[in-house]
């Protein structure tokens, strides 16, 4: 096993870049390529980084030379004969050759696009503009380039004792999470933690540490390079970026009505059984489930996101029973900040009432709160969202106000059109 306080003390970017890897990124990002591919890859997507834990000035911390460095290094990747092989001939969902040859022969071309970095009031301004199937190739690399850099500032100070003692007591707290979620009762979940992980080899550790404390209670991970090289399931489905850039396109209140369900009929056209899973928090929950048509709630499944767990929970069982659809035999995911304590709780509400479902991210991978001085290695939210659609502002609404994204008045023109009424802002730890 890779001894990481040392690979850290002794680092250089060459032996250990960030992102090593084309596939070095979450599995829904690819499926959602293969979608925008067969569909809108002309379409002339910009992407932004923003970090909402303000208080964090990554600008003063982490170098920018060094941050140029690794998005160049990312830049230079190229998927290799072996990944290709992999997702060409793997069996992913239950289904071969998951991926087109056509969109296969796209992706052993692809190449990153370049991406615009200024600094402004203590953050950086790092954004991505081109096609779409291009830049939504960005999202997770950058994401996880920005957090280990942020780490990497933090730890570069450190001894290599100071490092041995900080990683131990990390792994400590990790496997003592373990402990405590095998006493539940068919548990299912995943590693979700790729975008705002420590670092590459730490979250190669969780998911060794998932394997070996959970066996099969654990279904995977979302990182498909993870997935390759310790032979276990590649996990996803899909992301608000679908309907906030279906919603950005729409050339009417009425379109832009219909846009989130006219990305559920694109996707189940490209997949099926249990990829069919919606996430219906984009424009607020409530209102996409009152006029879902009747076809969706014969999908396998719902993600609870933005919306308090057990509140979103029961609203989907109540939707599925007024729907005529029996909840014990749909599947729910949480995914939003989940943390052992959470999953319990969500798990004795739920569990047999619906088949649960966990996807487990930033704190599985990045849960270094109180280990370094000053809170310096505590999880920060930051996100890589959609800022615009050939020219046109894209919104995201959310379930809770604190994630909403998009112009004011673009957003009180989506809650006039998706009628959502009051909300109560929550915090957001990631």
């Amino acid at each position: 096993m890779v001894d990481i306080a040392t690979r850290v003390y002794n680092h250089t970017w060459k032996i250990d870049p960030i992102v090593r890897s084309v596939i070095d990124t979450d599995f829904y990002k690819l499926l959602m390529a293969q979608t925008i591919f067969r569909r809108h890859r002309d379409v002339e997507v910009t992407f932004g980084i923003k970090n909402r834990t303000a208080r964090v000035r990554l600008a003063e911390i982490v170098d920018e030379g060094e941050l140029r460095e690794q998005l160049d290094h990312i830049r230079t990747l190229r998927l290799t004969r072996g990944e290709s092989t992999f997702l060409r001939g793997n069996t992913f969902y239950g289904k071969r050759q998951m991926f087109s040859p056509e969109f296969m022969d796209w992706l052993e071309k692809f190449r990153f696009p370049e991406y615009e970095l200024e600094k402004r009031e203590g953050q950086y301004e790092l954004t991505f503009h081109g096609p779409w199937v291009e830049t939504t190739m960005w999202e997770i690399p950058a994401l996880a380039v920005m957090n280990e850099l942020r780490s990497r500032g933090v730890l570069k100070g450190m001894a290599r004792f100071e490092l041995q003692v900080l990683y131990a007591r990390a792994m400590t707290r990790v496997w003592e999470k373990i402990e405590r979620l095998k006493s539940l009762p068919d548990l299912s979940i995943s590693d979700f933690g790729t975008r705002r992980r420590h670092g590459f080899l730490w979250q190669d550790w969780c998911v060794q540490a998932m394997i070996e404390g959970l066996g099969p209670s654990f279904l995977g991970t979302s990182n498909c390079l993870i997935a390759l090289r310790r032979e276990v399931e590649a996990i996803g489905t899909n992301a608000h970026e679908l309907p906030m850039v279906y919603a950005a396109l729409a050339d009417s209140d009425e379109e832009l009505a219909r846009a989130p369900y006219r990305v559920l009929e694109d996707w189940q056209e490209d997949y099926q059984g249990n990829l069919l899973v919606i996430l219906p928090d984009t424009y607020g929950t409530t209102n996409f489930l009152k006029h879902a048509p009747d076809w969706v709630a014969g999908w396998t499944g719902i993600r609870i996101d933005s919306k308090d767990p057990i509140e979103g929970g029961e609203e989907a069982i109540d939707w599925w029973l007024s729907r005529g659809r029996d909840p014990r035999q749909k599947l729910a995911i949480f995914s939003d900040g989940l943390d052992v304590d959470t999953i319990i709780d969500i798990h004795r509400q739920f569990h047999g009432r619906m088949r649960l479902g966990y996807g487990w991210g930033t704190l599985l991978t990045n849960d270094f709160r109180g280990l370094a001085p000053n809170g310096g290695l505590d999880p920060i939210s930051i996100v890589c969202k959609v800022i615009s659609a050939d020219g046109r502002p894209a919104v995201k609404i959310s379930d809770n106000p604190t994630k909403a994204i998009g112009p004011k008045p673009e957003i009180e023109r989506y809650k006039r059109v998706f009628k959502v009424g009051v909300q109560t802002a929550q915090p957001v730890l990631v």
